[in-house]
């Protein structure tokens, strides 16, 4: 779990890089206004996600805990419904980034 909370953060700086990188090059006003709606979508998703893992986190502390300092355990984590939500919306976000990226590099 502590290794997604860092690639979280790198989607969201790579949503900022992209997103602000079309908005200072574009001189059409429509795509500004479509980059700029989209970039407050990635924002609330991004949102939506961490409070969801913040969520687990304290929820399972004490397995992660014991995880952490005896690597060689295992622990199954039971997700809500919400937290199943959060990691699938990452996953997801992550993909629209990656797509984001390859329609403005083209």
């Amino acid at each position: 779990m502590h290794k997604r909370i860092p690639k979280l953060n790198a989607v969201e700086k790579h949503i900022e890089q992209t997103i602000s990188a079309v908005i200072s090059t574009s001189q059409l006003p429509a795509e500004i206004g479509r980059y700029t709606k989209l970039q407050m979508e990635f924002q609330l998703e991004l949102t939506m996600i961490r409070m969801n893992l913040e969520h687990l986190l304290k929820r399972y502390k004490q397995d992660l805990d014991t995880v952490m300092n005896a690597p060689r355990q295992d622990v199954l984590l039971t997700l809500d419904q919400h937290e199943s939500v959060a990691i699938e919306s990452a996953k997801t976000l992550y993909g629209r980034v990656q797509a984001l990226q390859t329609q403005g590099g083209s």
